[in-house]
């Protein structure tokens, strides 16, 4: 590789790393997956001769693009095997992440564990189009349709996102609200607390992949999902502490068992209550929650 402080292609690619990673983590759903996207589509970038590029953020996200698509078909053959729900990898994120709200909405872990029931094709135009506002000949190139067959495939993610997803936004204080409210009641063991603070139609979600134990079905519910977590503490018999976070960009809770983690509490709240629980126990997709991941839209 030629000095990197000369060689443009490494200058572009340098410059838009953050945008690559976040475009491959939000198809895919795992920062291990997303890394090696960013290897492939580096590989094939120092191939492309520049002076053919008109627009390098563009042409680089239609590398990787192409890259996750492959895999993220790979990977949905890997998820019909999995043990129980398929909950993203969460990731510790920067204040940053939480004051772009679009991202930060995008991104949370409620919102992906959605994108997980679209097509690969129609989770990549979704994202491309929702999050990251490609525009559709740019989205046409990278999957190989016509950008009027991108315009209807967009047309279709979203009303399949949009009947799925919350109906009215939360600001971040809201949620924080919700979560403080939820993370007083857990730790001093007041279940009416709790009870007031989840939905009656609330749902909760939990991955261990076979590892941990966990629900091997969403449980649904506010007095069977109360249930289910006091049964879960006791079960586990050891002293359990709460520390606040910012996952994904969006509020969220590292749960630890005799100062080890346990795992990550993300929450969809709606109309001030918590209205969806997502927790990964999963070990395998804990190691990102101790060290901030960069992740952008630009």
């Amino acid at each position: 590789m030629n000095d990197h402080a000369t060689d443009p292609a490494t200058e572009a690619f340098v410059a838009h790393r953050d945008l690559l990673f976040t475009v491959a983590y939000e198809m895919l759903g795992s920062a291990a997956d997303a890394e090696d996207v960013l290897q492939e589509a580096w590989l094939r970038w120092v191939k492309v001769d520049l002076e053919q590029v008109r627009d390098q953020r563009s042409y680089l996200v239609r590398i990787a693009t192409r890259q996750a698509l492959n895999r993220l078909r790979t990977l949905k053959r890997r998820k019909e095997a999995y043990v129980g729900p398929w909950l993203p990898e969460p990731l510790l994120t920067a204040p940053d992440v939480a004051e772009d709200v679009e991202l930060s909405e995008n991104l949370s872990l409620a919102l992906m564990f959605v994108l997980e029931t679209l097509s690969p094709t129609e989770r990549a135009v979704f994202v491309l189009r929702e999050v990251f506002d490609i525009g559709y000949d740019d989205i046409a190139a990278a999957i190989d349709k016509s950008p009027a067959a991108a315009r209807q495939i967009a047309h279709r993610a979203r009303r399949h996102v949009d009947a799925r997803r919350p109906r009215t936004p939360v600001s971040q204080q809201e949620a924080r609200a919700a979560l403080d409210s939820f993370q007083q009641a857990l730790v001093t063991g007041d279940l009416q607390g709790l009870l007031d603070v989840l939905a009656p139609d609330v749902v909760f979600v939990s991955d261990g992949g076979g590892l941990r134990l966990a629900a091997l079905r969403p449980v649904v519910g506010a007095d069977k999902v109360l249930r289910y977590m006091a049964g879960s503490v006791a079960k586990a018999g050891g002293a359990f502490t709460s520390e606040p976070t910012s996952v994904n960009g969006n509020p969220g809770l590292v749960l630890r068992l005799d100062g080890v983690i346990d795992g990550v509490l993300t929450f969809r709240v709606e109309n001030a209550r918590v209205a969806g629980l997502y927790y990964v126990r999963n070990p395998e997709k804990l190691t990102r929650v101790e060290s901030e991941t960069p992740l952008t839209s630009r």
